[in-house]
């Protein structure tokens, strides 16, 4: 990676767009810094120890590098952005003029549209939330400043959106993931120094420390193996006689990767999952009530809320590769260039073929997605909720991975662009 990132810094055009990037993050980080007014510090650090650590906003925290624990500019992070795209990536699915419009020409800047209206409209309900959320931290309570720091956080949302726009635009990789990567490395140190203050002895701190490296190291070579794991199809195609020449008849293969969805199962289902909880904040419930057991039920600690977690998580993995991933269009596309899998039939039977293979690769992506977002959940929750910093260490692990592999990947390949000679050399 080391040597890829010497070799891109080599090329003047891929060096100006790192450049462009590194100055978008660290825009982003100067507003996730900065403060909102009519906020009290010291009122928002002790709500914020009270209710966010151990809790299920401690993963919307990690998202957005401690902004929403301090209550920042920036404090809803890409999370509306993200929503939005999902919204609309499931109504394209299901109205049928959403995706006549994505498949024309100018489609995608229309879609584009729709989604930065729906980040704004999601912003402004989130903004809602939140400012009930940290209402007890305003300096002076009335309907004006709540809707002085409701719009904040909307203003604050839209320019993420443009910063992440700006970076697909003109920077390397993908403007929301390396976002979030940037969030996740800066969460880091919070995250570890909670997990060693809530031990209270020298020699458990230096043994939870000794631990938590060796998991981190395993689990994250385990990551990068299932990561970079694909299924390869041996590919054919015919050999084609045009004129004097002779065309085609070499071998390929057609890759299949494990872990085609990426991080993406695990925020949906975590949207999901997080519902009763985000909800309670809105709406605090009575002791004893209905609400307040139904939100206990489906509460952070409770194991309703990992079994719920890990099923979500399978049934979206196979619900984003559906919509990612079409086997009828691949065989398609096979059969037109004259290409066939060795044993297979072009046409149907090589769509057959394909969807079989994908549901078994789905099936053990979606379970090693599931396994490492939850397992940490669940030793956690043993732990009596004093390892907040590893509760969602395994989803952190899998965006850092898969942001860094995927940049590196687009790296190497617009350098391959850069450095092929064509036929007329």
């Amino acid at each position: 990676m080391l040597q890829t990132l010497r070799n891109a810094w080599t090329i003047p055009e891929l060096r100006k767009k790192i450049l462009f990037t590194l100055l978008i993050l660290v825009l982003y980080r100067l507003g996730a810094v900065l403060p909102v007014p009519f906020l009290s510090a010291d009122l928002l650090t002790q709500m914020v120890n009270t209710y966010t650590d151990g809790s299920f906003f401690q993963y919307f925290n990690i998202l957005s590098g401690e902004a929403f624990s301090r209550a920042t500019l920036f404090a809803l992070s890409v999370s509306p952005y993200i929503t939005a795209q999902i919204v609309i990536q499931l109504l394209t699915i299901a109205i049928p003029a959403l995706e006549r419009i994505a498949k024309e020409e100018n489609g995608r800047k229309k879609i584009a549209q729709f989604t930065r209206i729906g980040t704004i409209i999601l912003g402004l309900i989130t903004a809602f939330g939140y400012t009930k959320y940290i209402e007890s931290a305003l300096i002076v309570d009335s309907a004006f400043i709540r809707v002085v720091v409701m719009f904040c956080y909307v203003a604050g949302t839209a320019l993420v959106m443009w910063l992440a726009e700006k970076i697909d635009e003109f920077g390397i990789g993908n403007g929301i993931s390396m976002i979030l990567f940037c969030n996740i490395i800066a969460s880091l140190p919070a995250s570890a120094s909670s997990l060693l203050t809530a031990q209270n002895a020298i020699w458990a701190k230096i043994l939870v420390a000794v631990i938590a490296a060796a998991l981190g190291i395993a689990i994250l070579v385990f990551v990068i193996f299932m990561t970079n794991a694909e299924r390869r199809l041996p590919v054919q195609y015919a050999k084609k006689v045009v004129g004097r020449k002779m065309f085609g008849g070499q071998s390929t293969t057609l890759p299949l990767k494990l872990n085609m969805s990426g991080v993406m199962p695990i925020i949906f289902a975590n949207s999901i999952v997080a519902i009763p909880s985000t909800m309670s904040v809105m709406f605090p419930p009575k002791a004893g009530s209905f609400w307040d057991g139904f939100v206990k039920f489906f509460g952070y600690t409770s194991p309703v809320y990992a079994i719920l977690f890990f099923i979500l998580i399978i049934a979206f993995n196979y619900f984003y590769i559906g919509i990612s991933f079409n086997p009828v269009e691949v065989a398609n596309n096979l059969k037109k260039n004259g290409g066939f899998i060795l044993g297979i039939r072009p046409g149907k039977p090589t769509a057959d073929y394909i969807t079989r293979v994908l549901n078994k690769l789905t099936f053990i992506g979606a379970l090693f997605l599931a396994v490492i977002a939850v397992l940490p959940l669940i030793i956690n929750t043993i732990a009596g909720n004093k390892l907040g910093g590893i509760a969602f260490g395994g989803s952190s692990l899998l965006i850092i991975v898969g942001v860094a592999l995927e940049t590196f990947r687009e790296l190497e390949s617009q350098m391959t662009m850069r450095h092929y000679k064509g036929f007329l050399e």
